[in-house]
């Protein structure tokens, strides 16, 4: 295939991959209507028909579109009754937000290791983390690829716990033919500008449980009560809400996201096809009873011990060279900053809080060798590259097999 480009040799490709968002005239004439309309916020009417439409669409019975998904998994714990005294199961290879979201409700983030086929959480690692203290699991379906929800939520119900389902990346994703997001006690979604269904900031939670998804209301509603005084509050919550603007967006991109996922599917199975008959190369595994994957990231890895001492940074220089836009992904949340002993301090809660009985731990200490491992193999990329023809997804593989043939160009 030649001299590669990082080398100075002629790329796979030049042209660029998808741009994203997606717009047009519908959303222009939505955000109009709204704007003429002069109901920006409340009652929020456009709100109300996304939360209806989006929970369906996930095959649940209740939805509260929120402002952001940080925010959608903290009203969610909240509503579950998590706070001090409480630990709650986490995975590590995540965004921050689900964990620090464990933290704002004052209680602690246990981290779990993942699976590492899928890089989700690891059921066997849940139970072994559970003590008399353990509340809630929060599971990630990462890249859009639903954790193995059949153990997880038997062991939820054997030990008596709630399911929080991240459902970041998820949209659309089906676990045995259900959508993922109230195959738990609640799920969150997020619409920052990044995800599959965006609005540029926004979140959802959704749930089967009318008294879940009435407490969720209300405290994304500033402790408002349904079909009480403006000025009743009936417990702490907030202004959480979703706009007007941003709900007529979604729901132009509702009606856009079927067409899409179809496009995602088909070319990241002709990616898996493709990357996996490369050598060295491990495209993120697919558990049989997932029936449809979000695909918010296509994620692959390079395992160490092909790479001949090459560093993870300089094969996705190599790929980005030859036109495959990609990157490192998470690295495990407990070696942040934020979960430092200068952070929390030794009377900082809720870590060293007293409502925790000595349980503080001591995350300086922790080794997930599974989470650590995925921060130096597996490489992302983000859904846009999916929605290309065949051609394109070609290219994608092209590149890729370009860089493993060549590889030894990189040996410095």
């Amino acid at each position: 295939m030649g001299k590669l480009a990082v080398n100075g040799g002629t790329p796979v490709r030049t042209k660029p991959f998808p741009s994203w968002p997606v717009f047009g005239d519908k959303e222009e004439k939505a955000l109009v209507e709204v704007l003429r309309s002069g109901s920006w916020g409340l009652p929020g009417i456009k709100a109300r028909e996304f939360e209806q439409k989006f929970s369906a669409f996930q095959h649940a019975e209740f939805g509260v579109a929120c402002c952001n998904g940080t925010i959608a998994i903290e009203i969610a714990l909240l509503a579950l009754g998590v706070g001090a005294g409480h630990e709650v199961i986490v995975p590590p290879y995540t965004f921050m937000a689900t964990a620090t979201a464990v933290v704002t409700v004052n209680a602690i983030p246990v981290f779990v290791d993942i699976d590492p086929d899928t890089c989700n959480i690891s059921p066997e690692a849940i139970e072994k983390a559970i003590t008399p203290h353990t509340k809630a699991i929060i599971v990630v379906h990462v890249a859009g690829c639903p954790c193995d929800m059949d153990a997880i939520l038997a062991i939820a119900n054997k030990h008596g716990l709630k399911v929080i389902e991240d459902s970041a990346h998820a949209h659309g994703a089906e676990w045995k033919g259900k959508r993922v997001g109230a195959l738990g006690d609640m799920g969150t979604f997020s619409f920052q500008s990044s995800k599959n269904l965006t609005s540029g900031e926004g979140g959802i939670i959704v749930t089967n449980n009318p008294e879940l998804a009435d407490l969720a209301e209300s405290i994304h509603n500033c402790g408002r009560a349904k079909g009480k005084g403006w000025y009743e509050h009936f417990q702490i919550g907030a202004n959480y809400r979703l706009s007007e603007f941003q709900a007529a967006i979604l729901l132009c991109g509702l009606e856009r996201l079927p067409e899409e996922m179809a496009i995602r599917e088909r070319n990241g199975a002709l990616l898996d096809k493709g990357l996996a008959q490369i050598p060295g190369v491990a495209p993120q595994k697919r558990d049989p009873r997932v029936t449809s994957h979000g695909h918010h990231l296509y994620m692959a890895r390079f395992p160490q011990q092909d790479r001949e001492g090459i560093p993870l940074a300089r094969i996705i220089q190599a790929l980005n060279a030859e036109g495959f836009p990609c990157s490192t992904g998470y690295n495990p949340l407990y070696k942040l900053a934020l979960y430092s002993e200068a952070h929390f301090g030794p009377h900082g809660c809720p870590i060293s809080c007293p409502f925790h009985k000595g349980t503080k731990p001591d995350y300086s200490k922790i080794m997930l060798p599974e989470a650590e491992k995925a921060a130096d193999e597996i490489v992302w990329s983000h859904h846009p590259v999916l929605l290309g023809s065949a051609e394109d997804t070609q290219d994608i593989v092209d590149a890729v097999a370009k860089v493993m043939e060549n590889k030894g160009e990189l040996i410095a």
